[in-house]
């Protein structure tokens, strides 16, 4: 689907199995990167000559494609960062590091990204707020018993992941809302597993705070998007501060800070990365969330019935949703089967993916994940199945 968009798939017999950690990028984000490089290199909203207005212009105009994708109300919700864990980290510590107090406490799951659990540690340290967990059922998803189960009248925020990177189950946003709104609970979503897979409509979610990076939706790597009601941003202290954001400053400390968008992202933004940001976003857009969604799921159901035929596979999370497969091949540690892969030019992760609590989920500490996209194919899946079915010589291949 859509593959000679592709030049890395057209120039290479590559099979990618590791867009959970990066997609690969089309040829149209490549273009606009490199035609900001090659035609119109400037500073936006410093310049007063053509080049500049011209690159103001389309930075401007990125924010408002990415409102209209998200369904956010105003382009002012829209705050460009260097990515998720960037945006995570703003929201926690320049809103929450501000409105939560001793005692106050945030409700996880052990399932979250590092990039979703280790700021609210520092925060636990740094003011006295107590991380809880969710529990989770038996197929190691969040339900809405277990939520209401865990919040009690000292709990102030809920912060999850859409989709979870590792066991790719996915939450039910909207109801996850509506329970943390009814108690009067700020509801924080890590969108990088999802922004490029589902629909996500921040508006009908009613989604307080979220985070997605550029490069999960086949963007470029260093630029995210932090989106908050706007209410919500209007109170979130800059974590950074210099050019850009302020208004006026004088020499005896006086500051005033610009509206937003601009009092949060101050200093030179990564600007290519933003126009970058803007094609991807249009280019899914153009394809369809829905058809690419409709698509990958066919596409896991195969990757699982094929991986099911083999005894020596164990598979973690085979009735979960999302294009996340994670596995272990029989007394075969992961990282070794990610380079027994690699012989046949097979992409995939192995590790702890960055979710380090999850072992105690799996009760394994290391897997190999496979995470799909829309441009693999059912043929992909027959060489990785047939490649697997030769694992046996593994040891001989990789040492």
């Amino acid at each position: 689907m859509n593959r000679e968009d592709f030049t890395i798939l057209k120039d290479s017999n590559m099979v990618y199995f590791d867009n959970g950690a990066t997609t690969l990028k089309p040829d149209c984000v490549r273009d606009a990167v490199i035609d900001y490089y090659n035609k119109y290199t400037a500073s936006i909203h410093r310049g007063d000559y053509k080049n500049s207005l011209k690159v103001s212009a389309m930075y401007d105009d990125t924010r408002e494609i990415i409102r209209k994708f998200i369904n956010a109300n105003h382009p002012s919700e829209i705050i460009f960062t260097a990515g998720t864990t960037d945006s995570l980290n703003d929201i926690v510590f320049g809103y929450f590091r501000h409105h939560l107090v001793k005692g106050d406490e945030i409700l996880i799951t052990e399932t979250e990204h590092a990039s979703n659990v280790l700021p609210w540690f520092i925060l636990a340290k740094e003011i006295g707020v107590v991380v809880k967990y969710i529990s989770l059922n038996d197929n190691n998803e969040l339900t809405i018993d277990n939520l209401r189960n865990a919040i009690t009248d000292k709990t102030k925020v809920v912060s999850i992941a859409h989709i979870t990177n590792v066991i790719g189950d996915v939450r039910d946003i909207k109801e996850i809302a509506k329970e943390c709104h009814s108690h009067n609970i700020l509801l924080v979503v890590d969108a990088a597993q999802s922004i490029a897979h589902i629909k996500v409509d921040v508006t009908d979610m009613d989604i307080d705070f979220m985070a997605f990076s550029g490069h999960k939706i086949y963007g470029p790597t260093g630029i995210g998007v932090l989106y908050g009601k706007f209410n919500l941003l209007k109170e979130l202290t800059p974590v950074a501060y210099g050019g850009g954001m302020n208004a006026i400053f004088n020499k005896d400390g006086y500051v005033e800070y610009k509206d937003l968008p601009d009092k949060l992202e101050a200093g030179t933004p990564n600007i290519e990365g933003v126009l970058g940001l803007g094609k991807s976003i249009l280019y899914v857009d153009k394809i369809g969330i829905d058809k690419i969604n409709k698509y990958e799921t066919e596409l896991r159901k195969y990757l699982v019935d094929k991986l099911s035929e083999l005894d020596f596979i164990t598979m973690y999370n085979k009735d979960n949703e999302a294009a996340i497969i994670t596995f272990n091949i029989d007394n075969v540690f992961s990282q070794d089967a990610a380079i027994y892969l690699d012989k046949y030019n097979i992409c995939v992760r192995a590790g702890n993916h960055c979710a380090k609590m999850t072992k105690d989920v799996f009760n394994v500490a290391n897997t190999v994940r496979i995470s799909l996209s829309f441009y693999n194919t059912k043929e992909e899946i027959d060489l990785l199945v047939n490649v697997l079915k030769n694992s046996k010589n593994i040891w001989e291949e990789i040492l």
